[in-house]
C-alpha cells in the first residue's frame, strides 16, 4: 500500500497553520515563514505538503497583523479557508483559529502545525491520524540521539525524552475547551501541553528528525541542502499552433493578454497558442495527458474559455505532486502581430499564472522568415519548455 493510499484511508481532518510569528530570531528583514526557500516561501512549501492529501476538509492559516500582502503572495492559487489574525501570544493565536470553526465541526480532528516546518512527510501525517482513531490527543515527536545534560553535566536518560514536533492532532471542541479553561495562562508552549494538563493522555507518534522547525539562518542553510537532496528535476515540452480567423476583430489573445490586432486565432477556447503550449509542457512533466484530453473541444463548457483556466488546472496537478517550477521558456513564432511592445506585459502575466517572478519566465518571439504556414501569415505557433523539481520519491 502506498503512502497516498494510506492517507485516503485516514480520518478526514482540518489543518490550522500557525504563521503569525515575526521570526526575529532568524534575523531576516521579513518573517521567516515568508522568506524564499528553494524558490518559494517557507509557508508555501508547508502548505503544499497538505494540498495534495486526501481527507483535508479545510486549511486555514493564522497570520500576523500587517502580513496580508506577504500571505497573499505566498498562497496565490491555493484553495484555503479565510485567514485568521493572531492574538498577542501563540496560545491566543491558535485559539483565534479554533474559534473560526463552526459548531458542527467541533467533533472533527484538527492538526495544528508550525508554518516553519516544511519537511513533514505524508507517512508521518498518516501515522498521526491513525493514532487519533484511539486517542483524543497526539503529537509527532522524535527520539533523542545526543547525550542530554544540564548544568554541572548532569545526564538524563535520552530514552525517556523526546523532541516534540508538529502537527499535533486533537478534536476541535476538546482543544478549544482546554484553551478556555486555562485562559491567559501562557506557560504552555504547545497545545499538547494543554491537553495533558486537562488529564488527557497525549500519544507520542515517532517522527524523523528532519521534521525540524526552521528558526535560525543556520536552519535555512540546512533546509536548502535538504531540499536539494530530496528533489528530481523533470522537463516538459509543449507545442501548439492555431490558424487565423478571417473575420475582422480588434484584439488577439496571446500569453494571457489582449493585443491590438485585426485578426484573432481560430479555436474552441480563446485559442491562446502561448498558454496552450505552456499547459502541455506542464502536463508533460507528470505524464498527465494533454490539453485536448483534459479540455476537449467537443465539450461546450470550454467554448471561448479563457486559457488561463487550463494553465491553472495543469499547475494544480503539478503542485499536488509536490512540484516546484524552476523556470519556463517560451518561443512564439509569428509574422504578425509585433510582440516586442507587449513582451513585458505578457511575461508578467505568465509569471503571475505560475506564481513565479518574471525573471523565471523566458519569452522570445521570432518570425519564420516568410517560410511555411506561419511565414504565409496563416497562423501562429508556440513552443514551451518548463523545468520542475519534484520530490525524489515521486514515481
Amino acid at each position: 500500500m502506498s503512502k497516498d493510499q494510506k492517507i485516503k484511508n485516514s480520518l478526514g481532518f482540518h489543518m490550522l497553520i500557525a504563521a503569525g510569528g515575526s521570526g526575529v530570531r532568524a534575523g531576516f528583514d521579513i518573517p521567516k515563514q515568508y522568506k524564499p526557500l528553494h524558490g518559494k516561501p517557507v509557508l508555501r512549501h508547508t502548505l503544499e505538503k497538505f494540498m495534495g492529501l486526501q481527507g483535508v476538509k479545510s486549511t486555514r492559516v493564522v497570520i500576523g497583523e500587517g502580513h496580508e500582502s506577504l500571505y497573499r503572495a505566498a498562497t496565490a492559487g491555493l484553495t484555503l479557508a479565510p485567514f485568521v489574525v493572531v492574538a498577542d501570544t501563540r496560545k491566543g493565536s491558535v485559539y483565534n483559529g479554533l474559534c473560526s470553526y463552526k459548531d458542527d465541526e467541533l467533533d472533527d480532528v484538527v492538526l495544528i502545525h508550525d508554518a516553519a516546518r516544511p519537511f513533514v512527510s505524508a507517512a508521518s501525517i498518516h501515522n498521526l491520524l491513525d493514532a487519533m482513531t484511539t486517542s483524543n490527543a497526539a503529537t509527532l515527536a522524535c527520539s533523542m540521539a545526543d547525550t542530554l545534560v544540564t548544568d554541572g553535566y548532569k545526564t538524563h536518560d535520552r530514552n525517556t525524552i523526546h523532541g516534540v514536533q508538529t502537527p499535533q492532532a486533537f478534536r476541535i471542541g476538546a482543544l478549544k475547551s482546554a484553551h478556555e479553561k486555562f485562559g491567559r495562562d501562557n506557560t504552555f508552549t504547545d497545545d499538547a501541553g494543554l491537553m495533558a494538563a486537562m488529564g488527557e493522555k497525549v500519544t507520542l507518534v515517532p517522527s524523523p528528525r528532519d521534521n525540524f522547525k526552521i528558526t535560525t539562518n543556520e536552519d535555512f542553510i540546512m533546509a536548502e541542502k535538504l531540499l536539494a537532496s530530496q528533489t528530481q528535476t523533470r522537463t516538459g515540452f509543449g507545442y501548439d499552433v492555431h490558424a487565423f480567423d478571417p473575420a475582422p476583430v480588434a484584439h488577439i489573445r496571446l500569453g494571457g493578454i489582449d493585443i491590438p490586432h485585426n485578426r484573432k486565432l481560430l479555436g474552441h477556447s480563446d485559442a491562446d497558442v502561448v498558454l496552450h503550449a505552456l499547459t502541455d509542457a506542464l502536463l508533460g512533466t507528470i505524464g498527465d495527458g494533454d490539453i485536448g484530453q483534459l479540455f476537449p473541444p467537443s465539450d461546450n463548457q470550454w467554448k471561448n474559455a479563457n486559457s488561463a483556466i487550463f494553465v491553472a488546472e495543469a499547475l494544480k496537478r503539478v503542485t499536488s505532486k509536490g512540484g516546484n517550477i524552476v523556470n519556463a521558456d517560451i518561443t512564439l513564432i509569428a509574422e504578425e502581430p509585433k510582440i516586442g511592445p507587449h513582451r513585458d506585459a505578457m511575461q508578467t502575466r505568465i509569471a503571475n499564472l505560475l506564481n513565479l517572478s518574471p525573471s523565471r519566465i523566458g519569452l522570445k518571439a521570432t518570425t519564420s522568415e516568410g517560410l511555411g504556414f506561419v511565414g504565409e501569415r496563416k497562423g501562429i505557433e508556440a513552443h514551451a519548455v518548463v523545468s520542475i523539481q519534484f520530490p525524489s520519491d515521486m514515481e
